[in-house]
């Protein structure tokens, strides 16, 4: 791809170039590789707001708590920005809340969700005040319900019950979790009986319902069905004389990867409020839990290539960021788009190529069959690396992880230092 394909690039216009160079928001690129090497994310604080406020333009003037999932991406400085502008969070794991509570988070506008907390997780989440549990099993229930109780304190634990609707999100099947054959959330059937225990169970308060069938959502269509049937749900509950305070949309929204075309978070809200109105409870507080649609298209990951290696049926690109780095092609066979960040020099003819990285393993690439005009030492940008790329990041092959930079305007600072080779055994005794 060269800079006449701008158009084409995902995060415009905080992605773009100028003469002849990739920028993000106004920092040349090769500039922060300069300084700080590579692998390298970067991420554009423009558009990370950009993204939050399309959700808050299509929550105005509701009763609303837009909940960050953490998982997307949980740098510090990420986390801070987006508590500063009035966010929540959605954790699933005690680490995540410390994460949260370090970054400055009010415990209150935290929801904690995730099939498997532990009885240790539980009493630190009550300790630290949280919004709610997202409740995933008829056995959690059961086990926040003894650890509330062994509190001692009186209080109980705010609960909401996680609906597994049976709705195909249309995603990939591994972040596909509205499915009977998911693992999240309790059974559409279940869910009464699952309310009523809930309810005589002295150790909770029982406040809303929760609903999330997946990730990278393309479409608004699994949205409106998952919203009938938690309605149904609603009322079927609340005629048993059980009070619901929120409806928890959770989150899901796609993103533009590869020309998808998700609907605007603003506009998906406005349809979906609309169906909410309709059948009568636009008057309920609504949480939702978005993370790839927040921070997605606002990162990227730069990339030194290091070798040329043609081959009789395939012509390899060898870079060095990795699937340690960059997990989600291995993990999903996702695509990301590939770029230069400079023009090619004169001459230099462009080819198809496998991008792959330095990993002892066939799985490791990073994008296949990309037409690129590339020379050893030359500089790519792997876009729309925001999310579920440095948060699910590792040490294999005993690589310490990446820097990371937070672009504003003209400005950036570093966020999270390269990771010394000495610290990947530092908390070992050999």
């Amino acid at each position: 791809m060269t800079p006449a394909a701008a158009a084409a690039l995902p995060g415009a216009p905080f992605v773009h170039w100028r003469d002849g160079r990739l920028w993000l928001e106004d920092i040349c690129l090769q500039t922060l590789v300069e300084q700080h090497g590579t692998p390298l994310f970067v991420y554009s604080q423009a558009a990370i707001l950009s993204a939050l406020a399309a959700y808050q333009r299509g929550l105005a003037g509701r009763d609303a708590l837009i909940c960050y999932a953490l998982k997307a991406n949980s740098s510090l400085a990420i986390l801070k920005l987006l508590a500063q502008a009035g966010c929540g969070f959605d954790i699933v794991s005690a680490g995540e809340l410390e994460r949260a509570l370090a970054a400055g988070a009010d415990p209150a506008r935290i929801v904690f969700s995730g099939v498997g907390k532990t009885p240790a997780e539980m009493r630190r989440a009550l300790q630290a005040g949280i919004g709610c549990f997202n409740v995933e099993s008829e056995a959690e229930l059961e086990t926040l319900n003894a650890v509330a109780l062994a509190q001692g304190d009186g209080a109980p634990a705010p609960v909401s019950l996680r609906v597994n609707p049976n709705v195909d999100a249309q995603t990939h099947p591994y972040i596909a979790t509205g499915l009977r054959d998911n693992k999240f959330g309790i059974a559409h059937d279940n869910t009464l009986a699952a309310y009523l225990r809930a309810a005589a169970l002295p150790g909770l308060r029982v406040l809303g319902i929760d609903c999330h069938i997946g990730s990278q959502i393309t479409s608004e269509a699994p949205y409106l069905q998952a919203m009938d049937r938690v309605l149904d749900l609603l009322a079927a509950i609340e005629a048993r004389g059980i009070a619901l305070a929120h409806i928890d949309f959770g989150g899901g929204l796609g993103i533009d990867y590869h020309g998808e075309a998700p609907p605007a978070a603003d506009a998906l809200w406005h349809k979906l409020l609309a169906r909410l109105d309709a059948r009568g409870y636009g008057s309920r507080k609504i949480l939702i839990e978005p993370g790839r649609s927040l921070v997605g298209n606002a990162g990227l990951c730069l990339t030194q290539t290091l070798y040329l290696k043609p081959g009789a049926h395939k012509n390899f690109c060898v870079v060095d960021a990795a699937m340690n780095d960059l997990p989600r092609p291995a993990l999903y066979q996702s695509h990301h788009q590939i770029v230069p960040l400079s023009a090619p020099a004169p001459q230099t003819p462009a080819r198809v190529y496998d991008v792959v990285g330095p990993v002892c393993e066939s799985g490791d690439w990073l994008g296949k069959d990309r037409l690129l005009a590339v020379r050893a030492g030359d500089m790519l940008a792997v876009l729309s690396t925001g999310a579920y790329c440095m948060s699910m990041s590792s040490n294999y092959n005993s690589r310490p992880r990446a820097a990371e930079i937070l672009v504003s305007g003209a400005s950036s600072r570093l966020i999270r230092q390269r990771e010394p080779v000495h610290d990947l055994w530092r908390l070992e005794n050999p």
